[in-house]
């Protein structure tokens, strides 16, 4: 977490991270996986997380990256981001990305990661009573988010398609 001086935090793949203003966060490779921004704008700290796949009970034995999933990195970003001073009854949440990278002719459900991805991601912020107040999903491209806590704009760039804020 950098908390001061003004920097970009960049969050991969299955990682998240939290800043507080006047620092942004930002990740990229948003395909089928989906980004997920919870803040507290009237204290100005974000956190962002990479969800990768809807549900950990396809985790193998062995060491779990908790970040990966929806079902365990929403909750675990919830609650660093009240250990770093974020009001629970404030937070809000904006979320990017959930794409069907892949056409495929099976109807197949295990098939629309991103679609579940999105689904799932939903449904674990409607349990902590988190509004969604913008949302950038599905389609078939990829994207790159960055959130800036100070002013609660997401910054969208999504491939072949420009830049926008939400």
């Amino acid at each position: 977490m950098i908390i001061g001086s003004q920097s970009v935090v960049k969050v991969g793949i299955a990682q998240m991270d939290i800043v507080k203003a006047p620092s942004t966060i930002r990740t990229s490779g948003l395909g089928s996986c989906v980004g997920v921004v919870v803040y507290d704008q009237s204290k100005g700290i974000a956190g962002l997380i990479h969800i990768m796949l809807p549900d950990s009970k396809v985790a193998k034995s062995g060491t779990m990256n908790i970040a990966k999933f929806a079902d365990t990195g929403i909750p675990a970003l919830i609650e660093a981001l009240k250990k770093a001073g974020a009001s629970s009854y404030k937070l809000k949440a904006k979320i990017a990305g959930g794409a069907q990278m892949f056409q495929f002719t099976s109807s197949n459900d295990t098939m629309r990661i991103g679609p579940r991805n999105v689904e799932a991601v939903i449904e674990q912020l409607r349990k902590y009573m988190i509004p969604v107040l913008a949302q950038d999903t599905g389609g078939n491209s990829g994207r790159t988010i960055e959130f800036n806590p100070e002013t609660g704009l997401l910054n969208i760039r999504t491939v072949n398609q420009g830049v926008k804020d939400l």
